[in-house]
């Protein structure tokens, strides 16, 4: 068993190399084990999103969080396949990279369409899915912000001309128990940075709806009936919170918390509420013997 204070590991830093393209990862636990908790950012990211789980779920388990191409501390080569399957491909040669051939994926917003990809084509090794504001949507339908990076010329003027002030403002609407300063710092930092735009640009372009809300994908997934939890913050103005128990229809034994006071990012603006019915669950998946 690793542990550490208050159940926290130590988190460390290391990187892999996957067809010429780098991407630094968060780990901790014993990092020989073949099953892993991996966790998966989103759009903005990067995998400092999970630090905390990271640290909690390595005091019983192998944890690792990857930045992916485009975010955080990745590369962001104009060569890369900046779409779902991509990303899907990126990730499983990271997991092949680091040898986990058991996989507890823990995902959120685009980190969904990409880990459940790589899970779908990977049933042998995909063990548990647990879903943060994410999953497969059906029916779904573009966010505002979606549309305008959608839209060519005016994607590139909205991210050139945005403002701190404007930021900050726009990532209140529907995160009611607000974001620390530190994150929409980043967040817009992130967003300023030319290499991050053209990815963001190109994956949301290169993404239609039928990507997150494929009835394929759906029917596989399904049909594998893996172990599922669902935690969703019910503010969430990007992917509606009914989409929470539409989970049901892709992991038909899911379980589902929903936070009605959290928004897009719960594990950013209620932690402790989101680590503790996550824990639990991968607890459960793993057993007393994962360490």
């Amino acid at each position: 068993m690793i542990s550490g204070a208050a159940g926290l590991a130590p988190v460390r830093e290391d990187a892999a190399v996957v067809g010429g393209v780098r991407s630094p990862y968060l780990h901790a636990g014993p990092t020989d084990a073949e099953e892993a908790v991996v966790f998966v950012h989103g759009n903005p990211g990067p995998a400092a999103d999970w630090r905390r789980l990271v640290a909690r779920a390595g005091a019983f388990a192998r944890a690792v969080a990857p930045d992916l191409p485009g975010y955080g501390g990745a590369d962001k080569p104009q060569r890369f396949d900046y779409t779902v399957a991509g990303y899907a491909r990126h990730l499983g040669g990271i997991l092949d990279r680091l040898h986990i051939s058991r996989t507890h994926l823990v995902l959120h917003d685009f980190g969904g369409p990409w880990g459940l990809a790589w899970a779908a084509d990977h049933p042998d090794r995909f063990a548990s899915a647990t879903l943060v504001n994410c999953g497969v949507l059906p029916d779904y339908r573009w966010h505002y912000l979606a549309r305008i990076w959608r839209t060519l010329g005016l994607g590139e003027a909205v991210m050139r001309l945005a403002t701190f002030p404007a930021t900050r403002l726009l990532l209140r609407h529907g995160n009611p128990r607000g974001l620390p300063l530190d994150v929409m710092r980043r967040m817009y930092r992130d967003y300023r940075n030319p290499a991050v735009q053209l990815a963001v640009l190109r994956l949301y372009r290169a993404t239609d709806e039928l990507a997150v809300s494929s009835v394929r994908l759906q029917c596989r997934l399904r049909a594998l009936d893996r172990p599922a939890l669902v935690v969703w913050g019910a503010r969430d103005p990007y992917i509606s919170v009914h989409y929470a128990h539409a989970q049901r229809q892709t992991f038909p034994n899911a379980e589902i918390v929903v936070l009605p006071d959290s928004g897009h990012w719960p594990m950013i603006d209620d932690p402790v509420a989101v680590e503790q019915p996550v824990l639990r669950f991968l607890r459960s998946q793993l057993g007393p013997t994962a360490c």
